[in-house]
């Protein structure tokens, strides 16, 4: 099977490229955000790839990173996801926004790539929520549903209360307040976790 190739861009469209390998040209489909990660035609690139199999198609899917394709494997494993909506989630969703969106249950975050109905996001984060902690790509490292590791401190602790209070879910608004702490230093007030919270959460 083949796993990588590392060669120069040769050609790009809307969900495709061609990788050129020592004269060999290799047809990949991508996600919109592994084809703005290859760079510019002609230059040298290296992409991750999975081959699909059919009864009538033989198909090489290519990704930036290794992270992006152990996504897509697990996502075609739920039923009614195949190459092209994986692909579209994957386009819609960076991993660790993925990551982040199966482990809090967030079925709209996923609903926002092309082809996903409310369903079947539902049916995706409920079937890869205990999965979610074990891939790489997001901050949350499996804290989520069961106990996010709210931020310690008055003023953080009612930060992620008032997110909370605007419709986010604990574990979202837990992990943005983090982030805001983490960037805006310990001693930051309430106003100023929110502010930046909120920047963190809508991203």
């Amino acid at each position: 099977m083949i796993a990588k190739l590392s060669g120069r861009l040769d050609e790009t469209g809307e969900d495709w490229a061609i990788v050129d390998v020592q004269g060999v040209g290799y047809l990949v489909h991508c996600s919109a955000r592994t084809l703005a990660a290859l760079g510019e035609v002609g230059e040298g690139c290296t992409v991750h790839t999975d081959l699909q199999v059919s009864e009538n198609d033989m198909r090489l899917l290519g990704f930036a990173e290794s992270a992006e394709r152990d996504w897509f494997r697990l996502l075609t494993q739920v039923q009614g996801v195949g190459s092209k909506v994986g692909l579209a989630i994957l386009s819609a969703l960076s991993t660790g926004e993925l990551r982040d969106a199966c482990a809090a249950g967030d079925a709209a975050s996923v609903a926002r790539a092309n082809g996903v109905g409310p369903k079947l996001a539902g049916r995706i984060v409920n079937e890869l929520q205990d999965k979610a902690g074990a891939l790489p790509g997001g901050g949350m490292a499996g804290a989520g549903v069961a106990g996010a590791a709210i931020p310690r401190g008055g003023a953080s602790k009612d930060a992620v209360s008032a997110l909370e209070n605007l419709g986010f879910k604990p574990a979202v608004a837990a992990q943005a307040v983090s982030r805001a702490a983490a960037e805006l230093g310990e001693d930051a007030g309430e106003g100023d976790l929110i502010r930046v919270a909120l920047k963190r959460a809508a991203g």
